[in-house]
């Protein structure tokens, strides 16, 4: 029962927001069956595992409607060096430690949905759910192929801020919170953690319609919007 208020938390502050705006929820399906364009992200976000800052790697391709809804999928990693093991010694049968490097990668589905918007700022809810696996090996740099894996579900909601400086470019803040939806003993709790993330933000069409305006592509794609 937790775990479902987990889940419905995000698409319940996701109602609060648009309560009394109506009219914005009816323009959903608009917006659905609008002409897309393609969304594709580098992130790095933060987390804590086993009371260690970690960072975390990913690339993601999808398509955007409107700049109001992203859809899509991709790829992400642990990008930081955790080390922490024990293995009995086979003489003497005592705890020696020999470091081992933590590892976890998955695939993920993700959705951003913007509730708030204005000429400069933007607060949207990202929903991901990711599938991948987590183990432990010798060496720093991964090998998927050599070491038992064990698999896991992690379903990270969140809130989004962003700030435009200019049509182009801008800053933002994710926050969010990873849960690692466990099915044997071997997956611990360490994945569960708190996110976050400052984001650099770059529009490299919007800059184009900015620069040139009058070019063909800008005419029919065009012009950059705030």
């Amino acid at each position: 029962m937790k775990l479902v208020r987990h889940i419905l938390f995000p698409f319940v502050l996701f109602l609060f927001f648009f309560k009394g705006h109506s009219q914005l929820l009816d323009s959903f399906k608009v917006i659905l069956k609008s002409k897309s364009s393609l969304d594709l992200g580098i992130e790095s976000r933060y987390s804590f595992i086993d009371n260690k800052l970690a960072s975390m790697f990913g690339v993601r391709v999808g398509v955007s409607y409107k700049r109001k809804l992203k859809l899509g999928g991709g790829v992400s990693w642990l990008n930081s060096d955790i080390i922490n093991s024990y293995n009995p010694s086979l003489e003497t049968g005592t705890l020696v430690y020999t470091p081992k490097y933590l590892k976890l990668a998955y695939i993920a589905l993700y959705a951003d949905v913007v509730f708030y918007k204005t000429q400069r700022w933007q607060l949207s809810i990202p929903l991901q759910l990711g599938f991948g696996a987590s183990w432990f090996q010798n060496t720093y740099k991964y090998d998927i192929t050599r070491n038992k894996k064990y698999f896991l579900m992690l379903y990270e909601p969140g809130i989004s801020t962003k700030f435009k400086i200019f049509k182009f470019f801008g800053l933002g803040v994710d926050i969010g919170y990873r849960f690692a939806m466990k099915n044997n003993s071997n997956v611990s709790d360490r994945f569960s953690s708190p996110t976050y993330a400052f984001n650099v933000l770059f529009w490299p069409d919007q800059l184009f319609f900015e620069v040139f305006p009058k070019s063909k592509i800008t005419e029919k794609y065009g012009p950059a919007i705030w």
